[in-house]
């Protein structure tokens, strides 16, 4: 395993001209050190949580609540068929409050509210906490974080990824989007969270069952966070995250680069099993050679011998071409 890059408090010059176009994650440390979020976790638990309750509304918002055997790790039952842990809608008020009072405890439950939004659920608390590196009036999603002890599977995001540690320590394992099979990825219509994830237990990872998962942790990457620091993760970039202290908070801020007409491409691989992956052999590599052309143009410009009016849908993007696409689509799956 190898360590995380890291930059010192870095300017959005140095992180847009040097540090984001590497591609690889890297460890900001103190960018969030001056924000009042910040401030009040290092004054305490209490000081913190009684900030964000001064912006937090009664919306409920979503938890993970398990029972103290599960030791902080988020996951399936034993035989795929469920979830270890229950999924409770709460304001985030009331799962502050439970997560001080359960401090101290030896075997507490394992309390985990994710992905909190922050305009919705705690509005204004983005202005006095805000990233140099965000455009704020741009096309991104900012989300509150908050639990004890606990372990998250490790898995990707669409979006890029810029995570802020305000109270407590959290520790990232991180993996390019090539280790995919490495990590023995779960289901992926049936998560934890809305992402697939790996399957392999970090803390006692059984190398009989998972054997490829050396060669994961041979170009990992590692970061430990603390308050004040922030980390940067790429599109499609798997981590895994652990907190072992009883209170944590994160804020974290998501964003994509690409056109605003792009959608996830999940629904790419979804299309391809009805459509590719069960095709025999010789005939699923035509299409394969298909795809490396037009798509991924490995080749170069599929359509450089023709003028942009005769490429059709693979010409230049406009709002008529997508919603054709769109309405192909439709009708084709509707037969």
């Amino acid at each position: 395993m190898h360590a995380c890059a890291e930059w010192n408090n870095p300017t959005a010059e140095t992180f847009f001209g040097t540090i984001k176009p590497t591609g690889q994650p890297a460890i900001l440390r103190g960018h969030a050190g001056h924000w009042p979020m910040t401030q009040k976790g290092l004054e305490s638990a209490d000081a913190l949580v009684a900030y964000l309750k001064g912006f937090a509304t009664q919306a409920p918002a979503l938890a993970f609540i398990g029972p103290p055997e599960i030791a902080g790790r988020f996951f399936y039952t034993p035989a795929i068929t469920g979830l270890n842990f229950e999924r409770v809608k709460q304001s985030i008020g009331e799962t502050l409050d439970r997560l001080l009072a359960l401090r101290g405890q030896s075997r507490p439950p394992s309390i985990y509210a994710g992905a909190v939004p922050v305009r919705s659920h705690l509005p204004g608390l983005e202005q006095d906490n805000c990233s140099v590196l965000v455009d704020p009036a741009g096309n991104n999603l900012i989300s509150l974080w908050v639990g004890n002890r606990t372990r998250i599977a490790a898995h990707w995001d669409l979006p890029q990824n810029l995570i802020c540690v305000v109270a407590g320590q959290r520790r990232f394992t991180l993996f390019p989007a090539e280790q995919v099979a490495n990590l023995y990825v779960g289901p992926l219509d049936f998560t934890l969270a809305g992402q697939p994830c790996s399957m392999v237990d970090f803390h006692a990872p059984d190398f009989e069952k998972y054997p490829r998962f050396r060669d994961a942790l041979a170009i990992a990457q590692e970061a430990v966070l603390e308050p004040g620091d922030a980390l940067y993760i790429p599109s499609l970039w798997w981590h895994h995250v652990e907190a072992d202290q009883d209170f944590g908070a994160m804020m974290n801020f998501w964003w994509r680069d690409g056109p605003p007409h792009l959608i996830s491409p999940m629904l790419t691989l979804a299309h391809a099993v009805l459509t590719v992956r069960d095709l025999p052999p010789d005939e699923r590599a035509r299409w394969r050679a298909m795809l490396l052309h037009y798509i991924f143009e490995e080749n170069g410009d599929p359509f450089a011998h023709l003028p942009d009016h005769a490429r059709g849908v693979f010409g230049p993007p406009t709002p008529q071409t997508f919603a054709a696409i769109r309405e192909h689509l439709v009708a084709s799956l509707k037969r």
